[in-house]
């Protein structure tokens, strides 16, 4: 077994894929408003958190985690493996005494920033090359640590003196990565790998220790990067029909593979404690690290902004990721704040159900992209769906019948209610929703006004009186059967 450093084109393949690892890796790491103050900050590491064995076992978080996926590859291929992990390592702040003595204090204050105590995220890698042939029978195991150790980083005024200290501490950590193979009966040499990472420190709690004890020993938001360097991964989401009964015999535990190469390569897979789909891309529109899960760039870039000064002093105090998602914000140049504000990933062509296909249409020249007016081929009030035959646009009477896949039960109660048809809207996928006001709401006519509306999707109601029955329309791509 080798485990040297990935080779240069290992490195090249996991380039695209990474981009998309280092997101989970830092998951969560610093919600805004990105102080250690805020109470969001204070339960920290939700995602990938593998614990010593002793606490997992009283505790609702896991020691590992364990991937299964099928891979294709050829005579004397060899697999790359990145096992990526944040290491917690504790801060603490000290004022400094006379004497050149220090004293731990809750806060330090500079002019530019608020020093506060914190555990800050390091990225640890164990990377190796294994040849595939080495992976059957009982494959191969890897330990790994990483030692623990303590330094301490002086902190100056701006005339040079020292003011205090950083001190900082990490404890050891433990891990083993076990992998190995199992061939799948079928027409193509096709083989599940098994990888199980697993945190193997011997730690043990204290009487009365919480999550913040075990932490320091924690492998956090642990995921693998997954190269062949000849051969293909199956996707476990899509896969061809002949490998579909293997791939549901795979047991994924606390993590998901997804194909993750660049250009749509098959050659590399992600596997990440965050569920996603095969080929995931950061948005050309991010403007940089926010760190702060699923939130939109633009209300997040928008509400650092709105941050006061001393706000800023504090979270540029918190961590330096922090420090530059507010240097960032307040960097932003007007054209980056164009782009944010929205982004057409595709144009699409409406065709009317009764009339013969129309193209798109650009509204006023002065109107908002955001506002409905800005596109001309489509019209709420006008715009009808045909459902069973019959076409559907404001002002139809329909019985409204949600299907399962609805999660409010406000809307489940609804069911066989007789509603009133305002509009008829499309979203930018594509996809038809019913504006629809429910018949004997008190409520319904002050909801007209403000226009507020439940939404419903055209399976989803039955065309009563009122509609048009279509006898011969040319073929729809909306129409539901």
């Amino acid at each position: 077994m080798t485990t040297s450093p990935p080779l240069p084109e290992a490195e090249s393949r996991f380039s695209v894929a990474r981009q998309i690892a280092d997101a989970v890796l830092f998951e969560g790491y610093v919600l805004y408003p990105y102080r250690a103050s805020a109470a969001k900050n204070r339960l920290r590491w939700q995602f990938g958190v593998l614990v010593p064995p002793a606490w997992g076992a009283d505790s609702a978080e896991h020691s590992a985690q364990r991937t299964e996926c099928l891979m294709e590859p050829r005579r004397g291929a060899t697999l790359a493996v990145e096992v990526r992990f944040l290491r917690a390592q504790r801060r603490t702040v000290q004022r400094a005494l006379p004497g050149w003595a220090f004293e731990t204090t809750d806060a330090l204050e500079l002019p530019d920033r608020v020093l506060v105590p914190w555990d800050e995220g390091v990225e640890e890698r164990i990377e190796l090359q294994i040849p595939v042939d080495e992976l059957t029978g009982e494959g191969v195991s890897v330990p790994f640590s990483r030692p623990a150790g303590e330094e301490s980083e002086l902190v100056h005024t701006e005339e040079g003196q020292v003011t205090g200290r950083l001190h900082r501490r990490w404890e050891q950590v433990d891990g083993l990565l076990r992998l190995r193979t199992t061939e799948i009966p079928g027409p193509y040499a096709a083989v599940r790998l098994t990888a199980e990472l697993s945190n193997a420190a011997t730690w043990t709690p204290g009487e009365g220790d919480e999550r913040d004890a075990a932490l320091p020993h924690s492998l956090v938001s642990a995921h693998l990067l997954l190269g062949l360097s000849d051969g293909s991964f199956l996707s476990m989401t899509d896969p061809p029909q002949w490998a579909r009964g293997a791939v549901a015999e795979c047991r994924n535990e606390h993590t998901w593979p997804v194909l993750a190469g660049g250009d749509g390569r098959a050659d590399v897979v992600l596997s990440a404690p965050i569920i996603l789909e095969d080929h995931p891309m950061v948005a050309p529109e991010s403007v940089g690290e926010l760190y702060d899960a699923t939130e939109i760039d633009e209300i997040l870039a928008l509400r650092t902004t709105a941050l006061t000064d001393q706000e800023k002093r504090e979270a540029r105090g918190t961590d330096p990721r922090a420090g530059a998602v507010i240097d960032l914000a307040d960097s932003l140049p007007a054209e980056v704040w164009e782009r944010l504000h929205g982004a057409v990933r595709a144009l699409r062509e409406v065709t009317d159900p009764v009339a013969p296909a129309r193209p798109l249409e650009e509204g006023p020249p002065d109107t908002p992209w955001w506002d409905p007016a800005s596109d001309g081929s489509v019209d709420p009030e006008r715009d009808h769906v045909v459902i069973d035959g019959t076409a559907v646009s404001a002002g139809s009477k329909v019985l409204l019948k949600p299907g399962l896949r609805r999660t409010d039960a406000q809307d489940l109660f609804l069911h066989g209610r007789e509603a009133l048809v305002e509009a008829v809207l499309h979203d930018v996928d594509g996809a038809v929703h019913l504006a629809v006001t429910v018949d004997g709401d008190p409520g319904a006519d002050l909801w007209r006004q403000q226009g507020r509306f439940l939404y419903f999707q055209p399976d989803e109601v039955a065309p009563l009186e009122g509609a048009v029955t279509v006898s011969a329309a040319p073929a729809d791509p909306l129409e539901q059967g």
